[in-house]
């Protein structure tokens, strides 16, 4: 008879040829790269607490939107509204007035802000010397960093009665005298002009390092080939900033419904016969949070101009996605 065999698997050698189990910390990705980076997700962590309790943390307030609210109950104890509140928005007298100013207002800020800031950037890197270049966009960024409140009265000074205008120009250039603050058909385009001349600066330092990126190779060779500055700045400078410029506009159509608080509110120094024309939402939504002290309303403003921007920039990736894909946010 032949002896039997053993056929009992050797659980000493399945053990030594079985994969070892490693760690769930070694097995996932994250947790992984996180023990491999702990030094940079440490320089991460102050940044991102900052961001989740100055962005995140307050979006928990948005109940506030759909409440009837009052000091004594809070916030969560307050009594639920539904929709009532949003009704202040659209039912109101002033509701169209207050949404055409804002969104035609913003157009023209994003299209004319967009088109000065390119030109000036173009026209300071043809500057030969370097030293003035840096001195003219010194000069025209300047006024970003003055407050609203400096801007109006210096506004204020131009445009008074016995202000600079009716009181010097009027007489060396022989112009009829104006009542600026009395006068709503010009303010449209004094608004313009004075968000131009503070926040045109900024766009300017955007493009000039968009074009400080640009390899001097491709300006060489447009050279060799015969090429005018003016094709030069078509067919390279421009397409190079391309991608500068949708990333700014998709950025600003997201705050398509909103507006400069300190623009319209302190530079036309809140005259009434100025209403028509200088009232916006921001401005109509604290005058009445003024006069009413409803909180529950104001939120839902504040929610509503926030989510429309929220669309409006996924609109606006949508459709630069489709026509030029590799230009698009995400």
């Amino acid at each position: 008879m032949p002896e039997s065999v053993n056929i009992a698997p050797d659980t000493n050698a399945v053990m030594e040829t079985a994969p070892n189990k490693k760690p769930l910390w070694k097995r996932s990705k994250f947790l992984k790269e996180l023990s491999t980076n702990k030094a940079l997700f440490l320089m991460m962590l102050p940044p991102f607490i900052l961001i989740f309790v100055n962005y995140y943390l307050p979006m928990f307030g948005v109940i506030i939107a759909f409440k009837n609210f009052n000091y004594v109950d809070g916030f969560l104890r307050s009594p639920w509204a539904g929709l009532q509140n949003f009704r202040f928005l659209f039912m109101s007298d002033a509701a169209w007035r207050i949404t055409r100013n804002t969104i035609l207002y913003n157009l023209a800020f994003i299209a004319l802000g967009l088109i000065f800031a390119l030109l000036f950037a173009l026209a300071l890197n043809e500057l030969t010397n370097r030293l003035a270049a840096k001195f003219y966009q010194s000069v025209i960024f300047l006024p970003y960093f003055l407050s609203w409140v400096v801007v109006a009265y210096l506004v204020l000074a131009f445009l008074d009665p016995n202000g600079f205008y009716n009181k010097t120009l009027t007489k060396v250039l022989h112009l009829p005298t104006v009542d600026w603050y009395a006068s709503p058909q010009y303010w449209p385009f004094i608004l313009v002009i004075v968000n131009l001349w503070k926040n045109v600066g900024y766009g300017i330092v955007i493009y000039t390092s968009g074009i400080a990126g640009i390899d001097p190779e491709y300006y060489e060779a447009a050279v060799l080939d015969g090429a005018s500055k003016l094709q030069q700045i078509r067919y390279i400078t421009i397409p190079f900033l391309v991608p500068f410029m949708i990333v700014t506009t998709i950025i600003n159509l997201g705050n398509i419904f909103r507006s400069d608080f300190g623009l319209f509110y302190q530079v036309p120094m809140q005259q009434g016969l100025l209403t028509p024309t200088t009232e916006v939402l921001d401005t109509y939504i604290y005058k009445a949070l003024i006069m009413t002290g409803d909180l529950g309303m104001s939120s839902a403003a504040g929610l509503y101009q926030s989510v429309v921007g929220f669309f409006t920039v996924l609109f606006a990736n949508w459709a630069v996605s489709k026509i030029s894909p590799e230009n698009r946010i995400f």
